[in-house]
């Protein structure tokens, strides 16, 4: 399984390995081989290539006729139109799968559950494909190695998303708001805020949220749960930004300065609120 990002939606499709995408084969031919400037895959065509570098431009021109939904490329749309077409509906979202397997992969993105477990350090994923993937970390040699700093990864793809980190390279760009992303997947999640799509809801009230991460913090509301605590002090926190502004309490940390009087606090409420008291 492979959940698809593509800005405007996420869905769960089977596919194949592409054997256009000759990314990481030793054996293909450089000489018919096309890279991508962005992130250096390579391609058997130019057409595919250029279907391909859609992706990193954030244009949008095929769109979908039963919900007007657009997609960066022809595979992305064809993939999509299976929500539509497959009979096995979820009872959540109305989207519909090829196979029941399918669908119950796909009920895990709303549900949260996954039942799948590394058996080496104990990490659990939605899906087996996603536990395979992962497992890679844990054999075989990491010859790909950061010239930058001294980590090195099992796979290419995982190299070039570190890279990003000194880098700053940012090669996802939303096309409502032009705010860039190191990830597909940040972008994805990004996009969530001008769709408003909210799968993640929580059991216990009736509030639903973009992420599951977002879903997790929101839940300590009701248990009361304060995992970050304070080392220099006895206070705990929900949040690890509630933490981050409790420790300028002891460190004098003020980076929120008044651009009238000069004047520094820990917080930019701290700041309005002085604002409104001495500059009116």
């Amino acid at each position: 399984m492979h959940i698809l990002d593509v800005g405007e939606s996420s869905f769960p499709v089977k596919i194949e390995a592409d054997s256009n995408d000759i990314t990481g084969h030793a054996h293909h031919d450089k000489r018919r081989s096309f890279l991508c400037p962005v992130c250096k895959k390579r391609f058997t065509s130019k057409r595919y290539l250029r279907d391909h570098k859609l992706i990193h431009t954030g244009k949008k021109l095929y769109a979908c006729t039963e919900c007007e939904q657009r997609f960066a490329n022809r595979r992305y749309l064809k993939a999509h139109l299976i929500s539509h077409s497959g009979k096995f509906k979820c009872s959540e979202c109305g989207k519909g799968f090829r196979s029941n397997y399918d669908l119950t992969d796909h009920r895990r993105t709303h549900s949260g559950e996954k039942p799948f477990e590394c058996t080496v350090c104990s990490k659990r994923f939605a899906t087996s494909h996603d536990v395979a993937i992962h497992r890679r970390i844990h054999s075989g040699e990491k010859s790909h190695k950061c010239h930058m700093c001294d980590k090195a990864f099992s796979q290419s793809e995982n190299l070039k998303r570190h890279v990003r980190v000194h880098t700053g390279d940012k090669p996802f760009e939303c096309s409502d708001c032009s705010r860039r992303f190191s990830r597909s997947h940040y972008l994805y999640v990004h996009s969530r805020i001008h769709i408003g799509e909210k799968p993640f809801k929580c059991y216990m009230c009736d509030k639903a949220f973009g992420t599951p991460g977002i879903l997790h913090r929101h839940i300590r509301v009701h248990t009361g749960e304060k995992p970050y605590k304070c080392f220099m002090c006895d206070k705990a926190f929900s949040q690890p930004g509630n933490l981050n502004i409790h420790m300028r309490v002891h460190t004098g940390y003020k980076p929120f300065q008044c651009s009238l009087c000069n004047k520094s606090f820990r917080t930019s409420t701290q700041l309005q609120i002085h604002k409104r008291r001495m500059h009116n």
